[in-house]
């Protein structure tokens, strides 16, 4: 995994100055013979991509934090998860607050062209349809459209929605990965 070179202003400026070498050099060879040039930009591009590639990525070999939810004293704050086209859970009985998020799962080429309109209307349509279903019993219930990934979708939900516990109604494999990432109790619907 290559690291970003723009992450600070200090690592810009030895990129830069990288930069600047290699196209000194550059022009150099030029200046002896064509070719020359040739084969030292060919080279000069190599050697700052071997170099981006071997530097460590900042923060990359440690594991990511779980992230910790807390709620206020009374209260049992509980956090939905569901794909769109989703059906209401069951929720537990002492929830007092219930967040429904919907991530708006799109497909590569949707993501890369930005073309994600209609995945987020569809997930912005099943979680009203879930937060109506669930608000019936007197629960406070509200909704949200998630990011296109179901895990980083709960994890910024969590930060502003203090959770108690997350209920997800997907596949196992999905329960594990949110497990994996968040500190509060996570249980398959």
């Amino acid at each position: 995994m290559a690291r970003n070179p723009f992450r600070s202003e200090s690592e810009m400026f030895r990129f830069l100055g990288v930069v600047i070498v290699g196209a000194v050099l550059v022009v150099l060879g030029a200046w002896i013979n064509v070719w020359v040039g040739v084969v030292v930009a060919v080279l000069a591009v190599v050697a700052i991509v071997w170099w981006l590639m071997q530097e460590p990525v900042p923060g990359a070999a440690e594991p990511t934090p779980k992230l910790e939810s807390h709620t206020p004293d009374g209260m049992h704050r509980v956090l939905i998860l569901v794909a769109p086209g989703g059906s209401a859970p069951a929720i537990p009985d002492q929830a007092t607050e219930v967040l429904v998020v919907v991530p708006a799962l799109a497909t590569t080429t949707e993501a890369l062209t930005g073309a994600v309109d209609d995945r987020r209307a569809e997930a912005e349509q099943t979680a009203q349809s879930i937060a109506r279903a669930l608000s019936r019993d007197g629960r406070s219930v509200r909704c949200e459209v998630g990011a296109d990934d179901p895990v980083l979708a709960v994890e910024d939900a969590l930060r502003t929605f203090g959770a108690d516990e997350v209920v997800v109604a997907g596949d196992d494999a999905m329960v594990e990965q949110v497990r994996a990432r968040v500190a509060v109790p996570v249980m398959r619907a």
